[in-house]
């Protein structure tokens, strides 16, 4: 005959069995853990969780904002240790367990971090388990986004879900935030690179220009100059003389008898003013005027 304390002990024993079993059945045993009854319908969940903004960019820029955040490995807003206030080591995902495919208006990526110990700023966390970040981004028109963030996180033994106290989706809403900003920022330098470059080209290009223009100016003034010359020349050999030796003399009047100025040295150059059968009016380089016989001076050579 058993023990009176085994009596009382064996049937309190079975009942613990079964609680511990009825605690950890696995997901796919009938719905009877209450636990399992906080999982909301995936992909439906909405309710008062998580954040909404409409941002005032175009829809691949928000997206593309969206996708650096969620591949930066880190869950914002939240940490596990006092110690070390950033949590790393989060991966992007294109779905999720918790939430499930999205089959809303727009597109939807996730944020997962995994082994968290009871992470800071979800609701009444305990135990290890999964951080759970949902973007959903949606196109509404005028080059304006709507960015939606929730953010979870469920235990792995309980499966109880703790909902965010907002400061996770505040969070990682501001790191789009600054994504964009500094987009905008690269896109202004560089369309001021851009501005300045096509300044930069079109002040050489008009430089080029006026070089070009000198350039031709020079040419014209010297074939100018080469003109000049030539037509300089071109008089020279028709109104220059040069007296014959012995000499010649330079005479008053265009007459034998009229009086003798003065007396030419052979290789002397004269200017013809006046040209007559048989005399030139000439004048020397000194100024002088007078005539001299045609046959005592020469064309230049």
């Amino acid at each position: 005959m058993l023990p009176r304390i085994a009596l009382w002990i064996i049937p309190r024993l079975g009942m613990i069995l079964l609680m511990r079993a009825l605690l950890f059945l696995p997901p796919g045993m009938p719905f009877s853990n209450p636990a399992y009854a906080a999982l909301p319908p995936q992909g439906e969940q909405k309710g008062d969780l998580g954040i909404e903004i409409v941002l005032d960019a175009p829809e691949a820029d928000v997206y593309r904002a969206v996708e650096n955040v969620a591949n930066d490995e880190i869950v914002h807003g939240t940490y596990v240790y006092e110690r070390e206030k950033t949590l790393a080591g989060a991966v992007a995902s294109e779905s999720s367990s918790y939430f499930g495919p999205w089959k809303g208006p727009g597109k939807a990526l996730y944020k997962i971090y995994k082994g968290a110990l009871a992470p800071r700023h979800f609701k009444n966390s305990a135990d290890i388990g999964t951080i759970s970040v949902r973007y959903l981004v949606q196109e509404i028109k005028d080059s304006k986004t709507r960015v939606e963030i929730e953010a979870v996180f469920v235990e792995d033994g309980r499966r109880k879900v703790h909902e965010s106290d907002g400061s996770v989706e505040s969070s990682e809403m501001k790191e789009i935030q600054d994504q964009l900003r500094e987009m905008r920022l690269a896109k202004q330098r560089e369309a001021e690179a851009v501005r300045q470059r096509n300044e930069l080209q079109a002040a050489e290009a008009e430089r080029a220009r006026e070089r070009e223009q000198e350039r031709a100016g020079l040419l014209a003034a010297e074939s100018s100059a080469k003109s000049l010359e030539e037509h300089v020349s071109q008089l020279r050999h028709e109104l220059v003389r040069l007296v014959l030796k012995p000499g010649a003399e330079l005479k008053s009047a265009p007459f034998h008898a009229a009086a003798s100025l003065q007396t030419l040295a052979p290789d002397t150059e004269v200017l013809v003013l006046i040209v007559s059968p048989y005399w030139y009016g000439v004048e020397t380089s000194a100024g002088r005027r007078g005539w001299v016989r045609r046959d005592q001076v020469k064309p230049l050579p």
